[in-house]
């Protein structure tokens, strides 16, 4: 059986494809005679269609010896004159199609093909599939403004995300992805293994979180309203409901910054819990959420891992640490060149604790013995601050006082404050940022989905 393309028997046959794939060829083009199926008919052709299941690139070697259907998208060619070589590219990787004719098919022609698995051991996976029998599902209009079949894309990273909608399909950018998702993953794991509950919280609110000068305004109905910073007020304030509570979500600063590590908006993974002792006690559930990422990342995204050369980092029982007092900065808070250098002397991980109270929030709770400092951290990884947190004040007088009584503003959070809040404290860490430095991305818009930051607003 040679390649052969039967693009005109599936249009005829839409309808019913779309729903489920026919048993056969032969039945496929029986179909294709008749034309459109009435509703009827293609319920029954799915009842037999159901019978018949589609694999992935990465089980043909599972089924060597068997008849096969995939469907996905042509990655690559190449005709020999004797014989044709396709890749077809779909959620699980690559599979060799070699063909006896000429395949022809434009790159990301999408399609179902129906033929047989043979061990190869040169092929991706050690099968490739042969004696093809293609069905066109779509055809491209236009020729795609990258290279996918590259090992790496060459182009710039300003027309890698103006051209994000092909690019992304490159299994190198995707499997940056891979990873984020993993590590998501990791992160629900470990606190629904702690007792957190996951929360949603607005978006659009009343009140900027860290300070007024960053925040985006909108007009709500004739009010002005911000995008959140971050969900902070409002899992602080679900302490007092749950006492333990994660987010995961965008959050929006207005900072004109125009560097490697900063965006306009980003993925925030958020989790606050009550009845601590101080900021010590939360550090050590930052520590058990970056171990369980770390594995879900090894466990869930072995080809991504293995693709990008990740190299997971050992997260040790107990994350070193060291006070900004004895970090040498003058400053307030620490430069990029001062994060690189302490990891460089302390691990690829390593807790910073006792920033100067100038440097954060109002709700950030001092410490009692040096209140110029505060029981607050910053985790840094591979010279990169990738989460922030600390211990938050509990009592309400404490709130007047760090407010200078510009309470109004904050009235439906401090309410939670007036009925009784226990100690607690939180963290947040940058999803991008994270997969950025385990991935070994020298810029944060190369892990994030249609980045925004101060010039880019499409696509």
């Amino acid at each position: 059986m040679t390649a052969q393309t039967k693009g005109d028997a599936f249009r005829a046959v839409r309808p019913a494809l779309v729903i489920g794939p026919t048993r056969s060829p032969r039945r496929r083009s029986a179909v294709a005679q008749r034309g459109r199926l009435p509703p009827a008919q293609v319920g029954r052709l799915c009842e037999e269609a159901s019978l018949v299941e589609r694999i992935l690139s990465s089980e043909v070697s599972a089924h060597v010896g068997a008849r096969v259907r995939l469907a996905g998208w042509l990655h690559a060619k190449r005709d020999l004159g004797s014989v044709s070589f396709g890749i077809l590219r779909d959620r699980a990787g690559l599979a060799q199609i070699v063909a006896s004719s000429p395949l022809e098919l434009q790159l990301e022609t999408v399609f179902e093909v129906e033929a047989d698995a043979v061990a190869a051991p040169q092929a991706p996976g050690g099968a490739e599939l042969r004696e093809p029998v293609f069905h066109v599902l779509s055809e491209p209009v236009a020729t795609p403004p990258v290279e996918l079949r590259r090992p790496k894309l060459k182009e710039n990273l300003p027309f890698v995300l103006d051209h994000a909608a092909v690019a992304l399909r490159h299994p190198r950018q995707r499997a940056a992805f891979e990873v984020a998702a993993a590590s998501l993953t990791g992160f629900r794991a470990a606190l629904d293994g702690l007792g957190f509950t996951e929360i949603s919280t607005p978006k659009i609110v009343a009140a900027a979180t860290e300070s007024g000068a960053n925040v985006f305004t909108l007009d709500f109905f004739g009010q002005t309203a911000y995008l959140a910073q971050s969900p902070q007020l409002y899992k602080q304030v679900m302490v007092g409901v749950f006492e333990r509570v994660y987010e995961t979500g965008h959050v929006f600063r207005a900072e004109p910054h125009d560097t490697t590590r900063h965006l306009a908006e980003y993925t925030s993974l958020d989790a606050e819990l009550g009845f601590v002792a101080d900021h010590l006690d939360v550090m050590r559930v930052v520590r058990e959420v970056i171990a369980s990422m770390v594995t879900s990342v090894r466990e869930r995204a072995p080809r991504a891992v293995a693709l990008l050369g990740v190299e997971l980092p050992e997260v040790p029982a107990e994350i070193p640490s060291v006070h900004f007092a004895d970090t040498g900065v003058d400053d307030v808070d620490l430069a990029p060149a001062d994060e690189r250098r302490l990891c460089e002397h302390h691990g690829e991980l390593v807790f910073v604790t006792g920033y100067p109270m100038a440097k954060r929030p109002f709700y950030t709770h001092p410490e009692p013995e040096r209140p110029q400092y505060s029981n607050s951290f910053d985790l840094l990884f591979r010279g990169l601050e990738i989460v922030t947190g600390g211990q938050r004040l509990h009592r309400y007088e404490d709130y007047v006082a760090a407010l200078g009584g510009e309470i109004e503003p904050f009235a439906g959070y401090l309410a939670a404050f007036r009925h009784g809040m226990p100690p607690h404290g939180g963290f947040a860490l940058g999803l991008e940022r994270w997969v950025a430095r385990l991935v070994g991305a020298e810029n944060i818009r190369e892990t994030t989905l249609f980045p925004r930051d101060r010039t880019r607003l499409a696509p």
